[in-house]
């Protein structure tokens, strides 16, 4: 049994385009997503969760839920429909009734200002591998502070690294590139100056509030004592953990990142190429950060690897069919014997509690943690609107235990937010693949609460892990 602090947070979490649903809706303009997806034919972010008219009755059940924190992000192109110039001021409006509906409650609300979803004509120009997109960043998030005072949390950008990888390494979100390692990095660098320069707006201006940025860090193991494993976990931690808390906490690159940035850029003929200016950009954030959110699912053991690269994503979960081999860095193995997902990934609570150790050591300048999201995709029963789901909730308790452990060890974890509030459409899943603690039928869009909500709510209650 283990105790979590009396000022503890209980959230849940989603994302715009996840939940929202309304993507043509309400003066909305289009992200790259809208025409990916129809393209695929398989699934469209419509109607998601609905959350675009169903929020007063999701957050009601945060009330009845002990949900007394909740993450959400505003779709940029609901407030700037070309991502700028032209303001649509029914975007606007509906965050400002969200956060009153939630201030009505007393839920605190976490606000990222992107989540996946840049707009479609800043995407068309390239992204986040176009600087002028930093401009566009910088301005939308300085509309954002002086429009909604009332947001106690920003959060600049949600997963920088799945972005970069995702968009320009495995391929599965637009624009569709595989295995240009040189646009990955020159967005995880662009993603996190932009944060960066956000970060001192946000400071210089004096705005109220805290701000922070969120990862997705996976903590990786070498897959045997072999020297050439443990290189080769070094240079996958080094491009996907150390990169970004290097650039977030430190205000630059250390020699070791490098030096791995090196060797993988050599084995896949990638370069780059990083401003001089972008680190004094950097330096001077590198103290201002009010926390640190950390996404956490996985983990995950690495040996060496010679090959071409071959990278296989599983969405449909069955096991053993991914794979993840990247030349100059490493294979990604299936290690037997570990309990896994109905979606094939790996449950190892031990991660989350090194990842979080590890910051506290190497990165002593953080001042809070936020575990933003952790969860269990599942094939859930419904049954009579009644969803017994004993292995998410053996998967959370696992997790927070750690995150108790943590605690007790000096670390300074604030809050857990579940992924996610309610099911959600997934991106590379459609609505096969369910997080939440509300099961929703996306024909009628009903909430049932599951069996892990009434567990949730014990736990808020009490801060005891049972």
């Amino acid at each position: 049994m283990k105790k979590l602090p009396e000022d503890f947070i209980f959230g849940g979490a989603t994302a715009a385009y996840q939940a929202e649903g309304a993507t043509k809706e309400g003066g909305k303009g289009p992200v790259a997503w809208d025409e990916f997806l129809e393209k695929q034919g398989r699934f469209l972010a419509d109607p998601a969760s609905d959350f675009y008219h169903k929020y007063p009755e999701d957050l009601e059940l945060c009330s009845m839920f002990g949900v007394n924190g909740v993450r959400l992000s505003i779709a940029w192109s609901r407030i700037f429909p070309e991502g700028t110039g032209r303001i649509n001021p029914e975007g606007v409006k509906f965050y400002h009734d969200v956060l009153a509906e939630a201030k009505k409650y007393g839920i605190k609300v976490f606000v990222t200002l992107h989540h996946f979803d840049t707009p479609k004509a800043l995407f068309d120009q390239g992204d986040f591998l176009n600087r002028d997109t930093l401009d566009a960043f910088a301005d939308y998030a300085k509309f954002c502070f002086e429009e909604y005072p009332e947001v106690e949390y920003w959060t600049t950008f949600n997963e920088i690294y799945p972005i970069a990888t995702n968009q320009y390494l495995l391929g599965i979100f637009p624009p569709g590139i595989k295995y240009d390692l040189t646009k990955v990095i020159a967005c995880l660098h662009n993603m996190m100056v932009a944060h960066a320069r956000v970060v001192n707006l946000f400071k210089e201006n004096g705005y109220s509030g805290q701000i922070g940025v969120v990862h997705s860090l996976e903590t990786k193991y070498p897959a045997s004592d072999a020297p050439e494993d443990i290189h080769a976990a070094f240079l996958d931690d080094a491009l996907s953990i150390r990169f970004l808390l290097d650039a977030t906490y430190k205000g630059g690159y250390s020699k070791e990142t490098l030096e791995a940035l090196d060797e993988i850029c050599a084995a896949n003929n990638a370069s780059y190429d990083f401003p001089e200016e972008d680190f004094v950009e950097l330096e001077k954030a590198k103290d201002r950060n009010d926390y640190l959110g950390i996404n956490h699912y996985s983990s995950h053991f690495v040996k060496a690897y010679n090959g071409e690269n071959a990278i296989h994503h599983n969405g449909t979960g069955d096991k053993g069919t991914g794979s993840y081999k990247v030349k100059g860095i490493g294979e990604r193995i299936y290690k037997e014997g570990l309990e896994r997902t109905d979606w094939d990934w790996l449950i190892y609570p031990q991660g989350l509690y090194d990842l979080l150790m590890r910051i506290k050591r190497d990165y002593p300048n953080y001042k809070a943690i936020y575990i933003t999201e952790n969860g269990m995709g599942y094939k859930d029963d419904f049954k009579n609107g009644i969803i017994m789901d004993e292995p998410r909730i053996d998967y959370i308790r696992k997790y927070l235990t750690s995150v108790a452990d943590a605690i007790e060890d000096g670390v300074n974890v604030k809050g857990y937010f579940l992924w996610s509030l309610m099911d959600v459409f997934s991106w590379s899943n459609g609505y096969n693949k369910r997080y939440g603690l509300f099961f929703v039928d996306f024909e009628t869009q009903e909430r049932y609460p599951k069996e892990s909500a009434y567990w949730y709510k014990h736990l808020a209650e009490t801060k005891t892990i049972l």
